[in-house]
Protein backbone atom coordinates (compact mmCIF):
# COMPACT_ATOMS: atom_id res chain seq x y z
CA UNK A 1 0.00 0.00 0.00
CA UNK A 2 2.99 2.51 0.49
CA UNK A 3 4.21 2.37 -3.02
CA UNK A 4 0.62 2.87 -4.37
CA UNK A 5 -0.02 5.95 -1.65
CA UNK A 6 3.57 6.92 -3.49
CA UNK A 7 2.82 6.88 -7.07
CA UNK A 8 -0.64 8.17 -6.45
CA UNK A 9 1.11 11.31 -5.17
CA UNK A 10 3.21 11.57 -7.72
CA UNK A 11 0.76 11.95 -10.71
CA UNK A 12 -2.67 12.93 -11.16
CA UNK A 13 -2.86 11.49 -15.16
CA UNK A 14 -4.04 8.27 -16.08
CA UNK A 15 -0.96 6.79 -17.28
CA UNK A 16 -0.17 5.72 -13.92
CA UNK A 17 -2.96 2.70 -14.25
CA UNK A 18 -0.25 0.89 -16.41
CA UNK A 19 3.58 0.50 -16.43
CA UNK A 20 4.91 4.07 -17.56
CA UNK A 21 7.16 3.66 -21.13
CA UNK A 22 10.18 6.04 -20.69
CA UNK A 23 11.47 7.12 -23.89
CA UNK A 24 14.92 6.51 -23.64
CA UNK A 25 16.98 9.45 -25.39
CA UNK A 26 13.66 10.11 -26.95
CA UNK A 27 12.83 7.51 -29.68
CA UNK A 28 16.21 6.75 -30.04
CA UNK A 29 15.90 3.32 -31.99
CA UNK A 30 14.60 5.57 -34.61
CA UNK A 31 15.92 8.75 -34.58
CA UNK A 32 19.41 9.94 -33.42
CA UNK A 33 19.32 10.28 -30.10
CA UNK A 34 18.96 13.16 -27.49
CA UNK A 35 17.26 15.78 -30.85
CA UNK A 36 13.74 17.25 -30.97
CA UNK A 37 13.29 15.29 -33.74
CA UNK A 38 13.82 12.19 -31.67
CA UNK A 39 11.47 13.61 -28.45
CA UNK A 40 8.92 14.53 -31.19
CA UNK A 41 8.15 11.16 -32.21
CA UNK A 42 8.26 9.68 -29.35
CA UNK A 43 5.47 11.81 -27.61
CA UNK A 44 3.26 10.92 -31.08
CA UNK A 45 3.78 7.29 -30.91
CA UNK A 46 2.18 7.50 -27.32
CA UNK A 47 5.30 7.62 -24.66
CA UNK A 48 4.49 9.02 -20.95
CA UNK A 49 7.76 10.15 -20.82
CA UNK A 50 10.91 11.63 -22.27
CA UNK A 51 14.10 11.36 -20.99
CA UNK A 52 17.05 13.80 -21.79
CA UNK A 53 20.19 13.40 -20.01
CA UNK A 54 22.03 16.73 -19.03
CA UNK A 55 25.13 17.87 -19.40
CA UNK A 56 26.29 21.55 -19.27
CA UNK A 57 27.72 24.22 -21.50
CA UNK A 58 30.54 26.69 -21.38
CA UNK A 59 28.34 28.93 -20.24
CA UNK A 60 26.54 27.18 -18.16
CA UNK A 61 23.24 26.04 -20.23
CA UNK A 62 22.05 22.71 -20.03
CA UNK A 63 21.91 20.76 -23.16
CA UNK A 64 20.56 17.05 -23.75
CA UNK A 65 23.66 14.58 -24.67
CA UNK A 66 24.21 11.26 -23.16
CA UNK A 67 27.69 12.42 -22.61
CA UNK A 68 29.65 15.58 -21.78
CA UNK A 69 32.08 13.80 -25.01
CA UNK A 70 30.34 15.01 -28.21
CA UNK A 71 32.22 13.05 -30.79
CA UNK A 72 30.30 10.17 -30.54
CA UNK A 73 27.07 11.74 -31.33
CA UNK A 74 27.33 15.21 -33.64
CA UNK A 75 29.73 16.37 -36.08
CA UNK A 76 31.73 18.29 -33.48
CA UNK A 77 35.24 16.56 -35.09
CA UNK A 78 34.38 17.59 -38.25
CA UNK A 79 33.84 21.58 -37.58
CA UNK A 80 36.10 22.23 -34.75
CA UNK A 81 39.14 19.43 -35.11
CA UNK A 82 41.45 21.62 -33.43
CA UNK A 83 39.28 21.50 -30.34
CA UNK A 84 40.07 17.84 -28.99
CA UNK A 85 41.95 17.28 -25.90
CA UNK A 86 42.04 14.86 -22.92
CA UNK A 87 40.11 15.43 -19.84
CA UNK A 88 39.75 12.74 -16.74
CA UNK A 89 35.82 12.49 -16.40
CA UNK A 90 34.61 10.35 -12.98
CA UNK A 91 38.45 9.34 -12.75
CA UNK A 92 39.10 8.15 -16.08
CA UNK A 93 40.68 9.05 -18.75
CA UNK A 94 39.03 10.30 -21.84
CA UNK A 95 40.08 11.91 -25.36
CA UNK A 96 37.49 14.03 -27.47
CA UNK A 97 35.63 17.20 -27.74
CA UNK A 98 33.85 18.11 -24.39
CA UNK A 99 30.35 20.36 -23.71
CA UNK A 100 31.83 21.90 -21.14
CA UNK A 101 34.62 23.79 -23.47
CA UNK A 102 31.86 25.46 -25.89
CA UNK A 103 29.95 27.56 -25.56
CA UNK A 104 25.84 26.95 -26.06
CA UNK A 105 26.32 29.52 -29.56
CA UNK A 106 29.11 27.14 -30.77
CA UNK A 107 27.13 24.03 -29.11
CA UNK A 108 24.36 25.37 -32.12
CA UNK A 109 26.18 24.83 -34.83
CA UNK A 110 26.65 20.90 -34.25
CA UNK A 111 24.24 18.70 -35.51
CA UNK A 112 23.65 15.30 -34.18
CA UNK A 113 24.32 12.21 -35.76
CA UNK A 114 23.27 8.62 -34.87
CA UNK A 115 25.47 7.01 -32.36
CA UNK A 116 25.04 3.42 -33.20
CA UNK A 117 26.13 2.06 -36.81
CA UNK A 118 23.67 -0.39 -36.65
CA UNK A 119 20.66 2.14 -37.06
CA UNK A 120 19.68 4.15 -39.12
CA UNK A 121 22.03 6.73 -40.44
CA UNK A 122 19.88 8.73 -42.74
CA UNK A 123 19.49 11.69 -40.14
CA UNK A 124 22.56 12.27 -39.83
CA UNK A 125 23.53 16.28 -40.00
CA UNK A 126 19.64 17.44 -39.82
CA UNK A 127 19.13 18.05 -36.14
CA UNK A 128 20.05 20.29 -33.39
CA UNK A 129 21.07 19.80 -30.25
CA UNK A 130 18.65 21.14 -28.01
CA UNK A 131 18.71 22.99 -24.62
CA UNK A 132 16.59 21.40 -21.45
CA UNK A 133 14.70 24.87 -21.56
CA UNK A 134 13.72 23.72 -25.51
CA UNK A 135 12.84 19.74 -24.58
CA UNK A 136 10.38 21.33 -21.42
CA UNK A 137 8.75 24.02 -23.69
CA UNK A 138 8.71 20.99 -26.40
CA UNK A 139 6.52 19.14 -23.10
CA UNK A 140 4.40 22.00 -22.63
CA UNK A 141 3.07 22.68 -25.75
CA UNK A 142 2.72 18.80 -27.17
CA UNK A 143 0.71 18.59 -23.29
CA UNK A 144 -1.82 21.21 -24.53
CA UNK A 145 -1.96 19.83 -27.77
CA UNK A 146 -2.76 16.34 -27.20
CA UNK A 147 -4.88 17.25 -24.18
CA UNK A 148 -2.69 14.93 -22.13
CA UNK A 149 0.16 15.01 -19.52
CA UNK A 150 3.41 14.13 -20.62
CA UNK A 151 6.02 13.51 -18.48
CA UNK A 152 10.00 14.68 -18.49
CA UNK A 153 12.96 12.41 -16.73
CA UNK A 154 16.11 14.05 -16.81
CA UNK A 155 19.21 12.85 -15.41
CA UNK A 156 22.22 14.48 -14.21
CA UNK A 157 25.45 13.62 -15.87
CA UNK A 158 28.10 13.37 -14.17
CA UNK A 159 27.04 16.21 -11.39
CA UNK A 160 30.39 15.75 -8.86
CA UNK A 161 32.89 16.52 -12.46
CA UNK A 162 30.64 19.23 -13.53
CA UNK A 163 30.17 20.59 -9.85
CA UNK A 164 34.40 20.85 -9.21
CA UNK A 165 34.45 22.88 -12.66
CA UNK A 166 32.02 25.33 -11.44
CA UNK A 167 29.22 24.39 -13.52
CA UNK A 168 27.13 22.74 -10.92
CA UNK A 169 23.90 20.97 -12.92
CA UNK A 170 21.41 21.05 -10.42
CA UNK A 171 20.93 25.29 -9.79
CA UNK A 172 20.33 25.65 -13.72
CA UNK A 173 17.96 22.47 -13.67
CA UNK A 174 15.69 23.10 -10.80
CA UNK A 175 15.41 27.14 -12.89
CA UNK A 176 14.05 25.72 -15.70
CA UNK A 177 11.57 22.96 -13.67
CA UNK A 178 10.13 26.13 -11.61
CA UNK A 179 9.58 28.14 -14.77
CA UNK A 180 8.05 25.62 -16.40
CA UNK A 181 6.14 24.92 -13.27
CA UNK A 182 7.23 21.44 -12.82
CA UNK A 183 8.68 21.36 -9.90
CA UNK A 184 5.93 20.25 -7.05
CA UNK A 185 5.35 16.84 -5.68
CA UNK A 186 2.80 15.92 -8.19
CA UNK A 187 4.43 17.00 -11.51
CA UNK A 188 5.30 15.14 -14.31
CA UNK A 189 8.70 14.67 -13.28
CA UNK A 190 11.24 12.81 -12.18
CA UNK A 191 14.82 13.74 -11.52
CA UNK A 192 17.40 10.75 -12.04
CA UNK A 193 21.54 9.97 -11.01
CA UNK A 194 23.85 7.34 -10.77
CA UNK A 195 25.19 9.59 -8.06
CA UNK A 196 24.09 9.42 -4.42
CA UNK A 197 25.23 12.83 -3.04
CA UNK A 198 23.50 15.09 -5.43
CA UNK A 199 20.69 13.34 -5.23
CA UNK A 200 20.37 13.84 -1.46
CA UNK A 201 21.01 17.74 -1.79
CA UNK A 202 18.22 17.70 -4.60
CA UNK A 203 15.81 15.98 -1.57
CA UNK A 204 15.98 19.08 0.18
CA UNK A 205 15.76 21.27 -2.86
CA UNK A 206 12.90 20.36 -4.74
CA UNK A 207 9.60 18.61 -3.86
CA UNK A 208 10.30 16.73 -7.74
CA UNK A 209 10.77 13.05 -7.20
CA UNK A 210 14.17 11.57 -7.18
CA UNK A 211 15.07 7.89 -8.44
CA UNK A 212 18.26 6.76 -7.85
CA UNK A 213 20.28 5.13 -10.82
CA UNK A 214 22.12 1.76 -10.17
CA UNK A 215 24.82 0.46 -12.31
CA UNK A 216 27.03 -2.33 -12.60
CA UNK A 217 26.99 -4.16 -9.05
CA UNK A 218 30.47 -4.45 -8.73
CA UNK A 219 30.89 -0.48 -9.37
CA UNK A 220 30.84 2.32 -7.32
CA UNK A 221 28.69 5.56 -7.71
CA UNK A 222 31.40 8.25 -8.64
CA UNK A 223 30.74 10.77 -5.54
CA UNK A 224 31.64 7.67 -3.42
CA UNK A 225 34.22 6.89 -5.29
CA UNK A 226 35.67 10.50 -5.07
CA UNK A 227 35.33 10.63 -1.24
CA UNK A 228 36.88 7.75 -0.71
CA UNK A 229 33.50 5.68 0.52
CA UNK A 230 33.29 2.01 0.35
CA UNK A 231 29.63 1.64 -1.44
CA UNK A 232 29.03 -0.19 -4.47
CA UNK A 233 25.39 -0.58 -6.18
CA UNK A 234 25.28 -4.06 -5.29
CA UNK A 235 25.00 -2.67 -1.60
CA UNK A 236 22.46 -0.45 -2.68
CA UNK A 237 20.79 -3.33 -3.96
CA UNK A 238 20.79 -4.81 -0.40
CA UNK A 239 17.12 -4.41 1.63
CA UNK A 240 19.23 -2.24 4.10
CA UNK A 241 20.72 -0.45 0.57
CA UNK A 242 16.89 -0.02 -0.92
CA UNK A 243 15.78 1.36 2.67
CA UNK A 244 18.54 3.68 2.65
CA UNK A 245 17.28 4.86 -0.56
CA UNK A 246 14.33 5.20 0.49
CA UNK A 247 15.19 8.09 2.69
CA UNK A 248 16.17 10.62 -0.17
CA UNK A 249 14.50 8.77 -3.11
CA UNK A 250 10.97 7.85 -4.60
CA UNK A 251 12.33 5.24 -7.03
CA UNK A 252 15.35 3.78 -8.44
CA UNK A 253 15.97 2.90 -11.70
CA UNK A 254 18.09 -0.61 -12.34
CA UNK A 255 20.32 -1.72 -14.77
CA UNK A 256 17.37 -4.41 -15.92
CA UNK A 257 19.81 -7.43 -15.30
CA UNK A 258 18.97 -6.82 -11.36
CA UNK A 259 15.66 -7.92 -12.35
CA UNK A 260 16.09 -10.56 -15.07
CA UNK A 261 20.18 -11.59 -15.53
CA UNK A 262 21.28 -13.19 -19.00
CA UNK A 263 23.82 -15.46 -18.41
CA UNK A 264 26.44 -16.07 -21.14
CA UNK A 265 24.91 -17.93 -23.48
CA UNK A 266 22.69 -15.37 -24.00
CA UNK A 267 19.67 -17.38 -22.07
CA UNK A 268 17.33 -15.50 -19.75
CA UNK A 269 17.82 -16.37 -16.46
CA UNK A 270 14.93 -16.59 -13.38
CA UNK A 271 13.20 -13.64 -12.48
CA UNK A 272 14.71 -11.81 -9.02
CA UNK A 273 13.01 -10.56 -6.47
CA UNK A 274 14.35 -7.10 -6.98
CA UNK A 275 11.06 -5.79 -7.47
CA UNK A 276 9.38 -6.74 -4.64
CA UNK A 277 12.19 -5.80 -2.36
CA UNK A 278 12.32 -2.54 -3.97
CA UNK A 279 8.33 -2.44 -3.34
CA UNK A 280 8.43 -3.79 0.13
CA UNK A 281 11.29 -0.32 0.90
CA UNK A 282 8.63 1.86 -0.67
CA UNK A 283 10.07 2.23 -3.95
CA UNK A 284 8.73 2.28 -7.86
CA UNK A 285 10.66 0.46 -10.39
CA UNK A 286 11.57 1.69 -13.88
CA UNK A 287 14.33 -0.43 -15.16
CA UNK A 288 16.72 0.05 -18.06
CA UNK A 289 17.49 0.15 -21.41
CA UNK A 290 14.89 -1.97 -23.40
CA UNK A 291 15.90 -2.23 -27.20
CA UNK A 292 14.48 -4.18 -30.08
CA UNK A 293 17.94 -4.42 -31.87
CA UNK A 294 19.04 -8.38 -32.03
CA UNK A 295 22.45 -7.89 -30.53
CA UNK A 296 20.52 -6.24 -27.78
CA UNK A 297 18.19 -9.05 -26.88
CA UNK A 298 18.56 -12.74 -25.16
CA UNK A 299 19.02 -15.85 -27.39
CA UNK A 300 15.90 -17.13 -25.53
CA UNK A 301 13.65 -14.29 -26.57
CA UNK A 302 14.07 -15.39 -30.18
CA UNK A 303 14.84 -12.28 -31.30
CA UNK A 304 10.84 -10.84 -30.32
CA UNK A 305 11.36 -7.81 -28.07
CA UNK A 306 7.50 -8.02 -26.89
CA UNK A 307 8.71 -11.95 -24.81
CA UNK A 308 11.20 -9.69 -23.02
CA UNK A 309 8.83 -6.79 -22.37
CA UNK A 310 5.97 -9.28 -21.34
CA UNK A 311 8.81 -11.29 -18.72
CA UNK A 312 9.31 -7.93 -17.13
CA UNK A 313 6.02 -6.46 -16.88
CA UNK A 314 5.20 -9.59 -15.77
CA UNK A 315 7.60 -8.53 -12.35
CA UNK A 316 5.10 -5.77 -11.58
CA UNK A 317 7.28 -3.08 -13.27
CA UNK A 318 6.23 0.54 -12.49
CA UNK A 319 7.65 1.68 -15.88
CA UNK A 320 10.60 0.79 -17.88
CA UNK A 321 13.17 2.82 -20.17
CA UNK A 322 13.08 2.14 -23.79
CA UNK A 323 14.51 3.11 -27.07
CA UNK A 324 11.48 1.76 -28.89
CA UNK A 325 8.66 3.58 -27.10
CA UNK A 326 6.13 2.13 -30.13
CA UNK A 327 7.09 -1.22 -29.17
CA UNK A 328 7.15 -1.32 -25.73
CA UNK A 329 3.56 0.33 -25.56
CA UNK A 330 2.18 -2.44 -28.09
CA UNK A 331 3.66 -4.72 -25.65
CA UNK A 332 2.18 -3.34 -22.80
CA UNK A 333 -1.54 -2.41 -23.93
CA UNK A 334 -2.23 -5.03 -26.53
CA UNK A 335 0.63 -8.41 -26.05
CA UNK A 336 1.59 -8.69 -22.44
CA UNK A 337 -1.04 -9.40 -19.50
CA UNK A 338 0.21 -7.46 -16.73
CA UNK A 339 0.78 -8.61 -13.58
CA UNK A 340 -1.70 -8.02 -10.77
Amino acid sequence: MLRLAIVLCLFSFTAIAKPLVIAHRGASGHMPEHTIEAYRLAIEMGADFIEPDLVSTKDGVLIARHENELSDTTDVAVKFPERKIQRTIDGRAVEGWFSEDFTLAEIKTLRAKERLASRNQSNNGKFEIPTFNEILALVTAESAKRNRTIGVYPETKHPTYFAARGLALEPPLLKALAAAKLDRANSAVFIQSFEVSNLKRLSTLTKAPLVQLLGDPDERPYDQEAAGLPLTYADMATDAGLRAIAGYAQGIGPYKAYIIAVDKAGQAQAPTDFVARAHQAGLVVHPYTFRSDAPFLAKSYGGNPTVEYCAFFAQGLDGLFSDFPDAALKARDKSCPMAP
